[in-house]
């Protein structure tokens, strides 16, 4: 079975024939020459978007000349070598002109270690000299930060992404900038914005992009004003949940009650019985993690529970409403919650008889 390096150099030598130039480019490149997994490939050429459509018959339409192809069962964005004229909203290039050269492509490309290129031949070529940063693990715009950054402010959370995930140093200037156009995030989208903080919130390395937020000043921008009080942990719901920001940030109704119980749990004694019974142990082990307790205490503490959900309660809500002679309604509810109490804090065995003993000489009339 061919890799997906075989798959793209394919795609470049078929290019080729077509009498096109072309280049694997970017994050792939860049992750194989630091020895990290990748299977995202990019690739650019001097074919337009008619001109690859016409070569390749699976394929999106046209953004910003950049098409998606499905190529032996695998998923290539080819784009088109470009120049960006102009910018909207200090994001998106709305103005854009085809060219011929990869080296002026790469000029509009947004930091230096994503400029690395991969010939047909598999040559690396490196037109820019990223190499020298890449050995020296920095993240540094292309050209000056000053119009790099601000022609694109999703650039300033993606440098922060990278040097994150990669665990790189952002250089002085670069940093500078960061700090000086954050307000221009505040123009961004929510849900854009959502998709690089969660890469970030999930990285090995979380403190350290959580810590670069707080010190470039980038945290009030993002309306995360308590990110330096944040205790990371290895579920992204608990970061979400104390930031508490689910009123403005994009999340699902599961997301969303996720983070409530979470909060909520925070605020009680997690080891209570009931508390743990009730919350569960995804909430409670979140819980666990903020406050950096044992988590295989926890795991005990919850294995031993008697009863884990009302299923495992041996009287049934009917067998209730039987033994008191009434009809079933809403003040099942509250006895259910009492016997579920009395069973956690071992005040009653959980066994039929003696539940039934206990409804009869508590609820009877």
């Amino acid at each position: 079975m061919s890799t997906i390096e075989e798959k793209a150099l394919k795609i470049l030598n078929i290019l080729s024939e077509h009498k096109h130039e072309s280049y694997i480019v970017g994050g792939y490149l860049r992750d194989k020459l630091i020895g990290r997994k990748s299977n995202d490939i990019d690739i650019c050429t001097s074919a337009t978007p008619k001109e690859i459509m016409e070569i390749f018959p699976n394929t999106s339409s046209p953004n910003y000349g950049s098409i998606n192809i499905i190529y032996k069962n695998t998923n290539f964005d080819i784009t088109t070598f470009r120049r960006d004229i102009k910018y909207q909203d200090n994001r998106l290039p709305v103005k854009i002109k085809y060219i011929k050269s990869i080296k002026k492509d790469l000029l509009r490309r947004d930091f230096t270690i994503n400029t690395i290129c991969m010939d047909k031949d598999g040559n690396i070529l490196d037109y820019l000299e990223a190499k020298p940063d890449l050995e020296k693990r920095i993240i540094k715009t292309v050209g000056n930060p000053r119009y790099r950054l601000k022609e694109d402010s999703l650039r300033i959370l993606r440098a922060i992404r990278f040097a994150t995930i990669l665990d790189f140093d952002i250089d002085a200037k670069t940093s500078h900038y960061l700090t000086e156009y954050a307000y221009l995030l505040k123009k961004l989208s929510y849900q854009r914005k959502k998709q690089e903080l969660d890469k970030i919130f999930t990285s090995p390395e979380k403190e350290k992009g959580i810590k670069l937020l707080v010190d470039l000043k980038i945290a009030g921008h993002l309306q995360i004003p308590n990110l330096k009080d944040i205790t990371p942990c290895d579920d992204l719901i608990g970061i979400w949940a104390q930031a508490n920001v689910d009123d403005i940030y994009p999340f699902t109704k599961v997301e969303k009650n996720q983070m409530k119980q979470i909060r909520e749990l925070l605020t009680l004694d997690i080891d209570n019985p009931y508390n743990l019974y009730k919350y569960g142990l995804y909430t409670a082990t979140v819980a666990y993690q903020i406050k950096q307790k044992s988590i295989s205490s926890l795991n005990k503490l919850y294995n031993n529970l008697p009863i884990h959900s009302t299923k495992d309660i041996a009287l049934r809500a009917s067998d209730i409403a039987h033994l008191l002679n009434q009809a079933p309604g809403n003040y099942l509810k509250e006895i259910m919650n009492d016997l579920e109490k009395q069973i956690l804090y071992n005040k009653l065995p959980n066994e039929k008889e003696k539940l039934e003993k206990y409804i009869i000489e508590t609820y009877k009339k």
